[in-house]
């Protein structure tokens, strides 16, 4: 990749992986600064942030998760949620379309065959592949390990016709990744995953994006249709289930937890910033309820984000442990403290931006305006609980841990040495 404005050149990219890290969070911090300046506009607007998303093309910030070899920064999750946090204290619906285009680069990274991966990846790099995924059905919600529409075959191929009603980034995305029922015959379980390039499809709009919050990831309806060979299945046919317990599914749940965190740490500064200014403070006077008020929303998302710390490093070491045999990742244990995970960060950094709002007051912190972020966070983190519904997680959670006799909890190193289950709770989440 040729050396971007502002962005990782190619001296840093054949450094040491410790050099790219600090370029890459240093131009994260610029970006969100940057993103930060153009947040209210985008969400007043309720339009895609097209000159943010270009600035992630250009950088090379799209290619985090795409190894080196195929010209990407060759970067890993936890630099992915540090990133996330970074660039959602900067503009919420940014770095949602971020994180879940990163979410679809590590299933093709990790799932998909090495003719697609060798073709798709370096694009990527390039900034020229903008991924969306496409798992939510009308009939069937967020179900992700079922689908009703049906891949078909001729002589030429794969045949794919797809309703999609929520597509976050739909007619900005150059490419797509689709579940599908693997064939007409086919039981609803048995779902393939089809990587489909825009410029293969034909892509009709179906209906469009009003809502409280992330109003910019242009989360619009879309009808799909596509011819395919059969390599772009990811993961091969019928293939799917495995992908979304192996990647779609934690890496989604780690993804959007750093973007909702950095929303809420974005917040916290905010309202340190004003508690801090000599004239607020002259206004307010000290108040020993404040101090108290303060201190608990900072425990609250210094927990969260030990919480997200625990997960991920539990997930590699299941990753580790994948060679000596697949199906790790669908332990009782994992598969709790993973829901989990999206369960507590979706509250609690909403309830942190609402208890924000409540000590800066009714001056400071319900007012809407470019420069009191407040509001806005408040919005967009109510999408959180919504995305893959926290109750529907939850009913889930109950039921695993009658599974999990061991009661395996979360340690700090992320063991937990919870043994082996069949039960999938899944994922879907389109903002």
């Amino acid at each position: 990749m040729s050396t971007t404005l502002d962005g990782v050149d190619e001296r840093v990219r054949d450094a040491d992986e410790n050099v790219r890290r600090e370029a890459v969070l240093a131009l994260a911090r610029r970006l969100s600064a940057e993103f930060a300046r153009g947040a209210a506009k985008t969400d007043e607007a309720a339009a895609f942030p097209t000159a943010h998303v270009q600035r992630l093309r250009e950088t090379g910030l799209l290619g985090l998760l795409v190894p080196t070899a195929h010209d990407g920064l060759g970067l890993g999750l936890h630099d992915m949620t540090r990133v996330g946090r970074i660039l959602g204290a900067g503009c919420a619906s940014t770095a949602m379309i971020w994180a879940m285009h990163c979410q679809q680069v590590a299933t093709l990274v990790r799932h998909a065959g090495d003719e697609l991966r060798s073709r798709v990846l370096p694009r990527i790099a390039a900034g020229d592949c903008l991924l969306a995924s496409i798992t939510t059905e009308a009939g069937k919600g967020g179900h992700l390990l079922s689908a009703l529409a049906a891949l078909d075959t001729d002589e030429n191929g794969l045949l794919l016709e797809r309703d999609a009603p929520v597509v976050t980034a739909g007619l900005e995305a150059d490419a797509y990744l689709v579940t599908m029922r693997t064939g007409p015959d086919s039981p609803a379980n048995d779902v393939s995953l089809a990587f489909v390039p825009r410029e293969d499809a034909e892509v009709a709009f179906r209906s469009g994006w009003e809502t409280l919050g992330m109003r910019g990831t242009a989360s619009v309806g879309l009808t799909l249709r596509a011819r395919l060979a059969e390599e772009h299945l990811v993961g091969g046919p019928g293939g799917f289930p495995a992908v979304a317990v192996r990647t779609l599914i934690p890496v989604g749940h780690l993804a959007w937890c750093a973007v909702w965190l950095g929303v809420a740490q974005g917040a916290l500064r905010h309202v340190v910033g004003l508690l801090r200014d000599p004239k607020i403070r002259r206004e307010r006077g000290r108040s020993d309820l404040a101090s108290h008020q303060l201190a608990r929303v900072r425990l609250r998302l210094d927990a969260a984000g030990a919480f997200l710390g625990a997960c991920l490093t539990e997930y590699e070491e299941l990753d580790a442990l994948e060679s000596a045999g697949p199906g790790r990742h669908s332990d009782v244990a994992f598969q709790l403290h993973i829901n989990g995970l999206k369960v507590e960060v979706s509250e609690a950094a909403f309830g942190a931006v609402d208890d924000l709002v409540q000590i800066a007051g009714l001056r400071y912190g319900y007012t809407r305006s470019p420069g009191t972020p407040l509001e806005r966070a408040f919005r967009d983190l109510r999408a959180a609980r919504l995305m893959y519904s926290n109750d529907r997680l939850l009913v889930a959670n109950g039921q695993l841990a009658l599974l999990d006799r061991e009661v395996g909890l979360l340690s700090v190193d992320g063991a937990s040495g919870a043994g082996h289950a069949t039960f999938f709770s899944t994922a879907d989440g389109k903002v």
